[in-house]
């Protein structure tokens, strides 16, 4: 059934509300990454292309950014439970071009749709406020307008919750946009794009442009004077350099980028809810998320019980194709990804980390890794200072607080980060980590309604909660003097 699923999917570039062809005929494979097979193949847009997407979003704008809030909020509304009724459809999809597990699937698609739930309540809500200048000479105004044009990046992980997360809040202020799924997994971009169109959501208001040319067309659209926004998911590095492109000519940027996540388990800490807060943290997305905790740093006088408890959970997993029956752990996205992680692993055991268990690739296709626990780790290991994105936990020990600070801080980012210990002193490190999200004696973080975002080089800005609406929004100061 999901083969037919698959194949009936809309393929072409979704501009203007039609299926357009690329306009020099160039297709992206799709592929499998539990078997390796190419599954379907979908229009790679151009930098024409790309025009074309900016002319439909700009022409749909003036429109869009006068529909009454209320009638946003009710469109918004209809693409919740559209979507929500098909979440079982598109959780087929996301598990067979990204690996995820069924259950993981659905999980995703639960987060997707509840930002639009949720900013279809927020839409309503963009209040400015009024005043008297203290100095009695005018009276201040500030109201709320649309940005505008805004161009919406996204990964391959998390391939329909971080297209909502950017579409639903910018839909909510009044933009329109213009989505350049990751070339990996367009399939999903794709079918939420026709659905928000039968959900009511204008011609040109949301956009759908894959792409394997993906510099050259976002170049294209930040050249363009009427694109006023870039909210970019991704690397480090390639925000740095989309954030270089959109200075030239003073575009707007929103930037949720890598993350290096400590995870840090105190001599306190309740051995059970350390444990099970570990696995989720970890094992979300077989650790293919910028949230994951990438490293653990425990109590010397715990890490081993820790260690040998986490790795007799981590063996516990079940590896095969996420869509069938038992499995707890999908593919990794592509072979460059688990290639990765198997030679991050190899060099932290050539350093003289032991492994607890795991530690190498299954026999067999598909992009798969072991679940895996290492111990010993060397502090100049790179798996210490990289992101995983995969399913492997490197443990290293710590005397006291103050040094368990200063791991978890060793890092040019922060994202998101771990604690696990009693409430007091868990909360007295988690204030001291530089992160913009914590985890206290839990592995699970995301919600609509909470601010999701980075410190340092893990980005600029918040998406969901109150704050995802006001990226998308200018304030604008009226004096008023009657």
């Amino acid at each position: 059934m999901s083969d037919e699923l698959i194949q009936s999917l809309p393929t072409g570039l979704f501009i203007g509300g039609k299926w357009l062809e690329s306009g020099d005929g160039g297709r992206i494979d799709v592929a499998d990454p539990a078997t390796e097979e190419i599954i379907a193949n979908v229009a790679s847009g151009t930098p024409d292309d790309a025009t074309k997407a900016v002319d439909a979003a700009y022409a749909a704008g003036v429109a869009w950014a006068a529909t009454a809030p209320r009638e946003r909020a009710e469109i918004l509304r209809a693409a919740f439970e559209l979507l929500d009724s098909k979440k079982d459809e598109l959780a087929v999809i996301i598990s067979r071009e990204e690996g995820k597990t069924r259950a993981e699937g659905l999980g995703e698609m639960a987060y997707a749709t509840e930002f639009f739930r949720w900013y279809s309540e927020e839409a309503p809500r963009i209040m400015g406020h009024f005043g008297r200048g203290p100095a009695g000479i005018n009276n201040i105004l500030v109201d709320h307008s649309p940005v505008g044009v805004s161009l919406l990046i996204t990964p391959w992980n998390f391939p329909a919750a971080m297209a909502t997360r950017k579409i639903a809040p910018a839909l909510a202020a009044g933009c329109t946009v213009i989505l350049k799924p990751a070339s990996a997994t367009p399939l999903t971009a794709l079918r939420v794009g026709e659905l928000l169109q039968q959900a009511g959501v204008p011609d040109g208001v949301v956009n759908v442009l894959p792409s394997k040319r993906s510099g050259e067309v976002s170049n294209r659209i930040l050249e363009d004077e009427r694109v006023r926004l870039v909210s970019f998911t991704g690397s480090t590095e390639v925000g740095r350099i989309l954030m270089t492109k959109a200075a030239e000519r003073v575009v707007i940027s929103s930037m949720e980028l890598g993350g290096n996540g400590p995870f840090v388990v105190l001599e306190d800490a309740d051995m059970d809810v350390a444990v099970d807060s570990a696995m989720v943290a970890k094992m979300r997305n077989a650790g293919e998320s910028c949230i994951a905790a990438n490293r653990f740093h425990v109590h010397s006088s715990i890490k081993d019980e820790f260690a040998e408890r986490f790795a007799a959970e981590m063996a516990k997993l079940k590896i095969g194709p996420g869509l069938e029956d038992g499995v707890d752990l999908g593919p990794l996205v592509d072979a460059s990804t688990r290639d990765k992680v198997e030679q991050l692993v190899d060099d932290a055991v050539a350093r003289g980390a032991r492994v607890l268990t795991g530690g190498k690739r299954p026999d067999g296709p598909g992009y798969f890794y072991e679940p895996t626990v290492i111990t010993d780790v060397d502090p100049a290991a790179d798996i210490l200072q990289t992101e995983i994105f995969g399913p492997v936990a490197p443990i290293v020990a710590f005397d006291d607080e103050d040094e368990a600070i200063a791991q978890a801080n060793n890092t040019i980012y922060g994202l998101s980060a771990y604690v696990a210990g009693s409430t007091g002193s868990a909360l007295r490190v988690a204030q001291k980590i530089d992160a913009g999200m914590v985890g206290v004696n839990r592995g699970f973080i995301s919600d609509p309604a909470a601010p999701f975002g980075g410190m340092n080089q893990s980005g600029i800005g918040r998406e969901g909660s109150q704050d995802g609406i006001h990226e998308f929004l200018e304030k604008k100061y009226i004096a008023v003097e009657w």
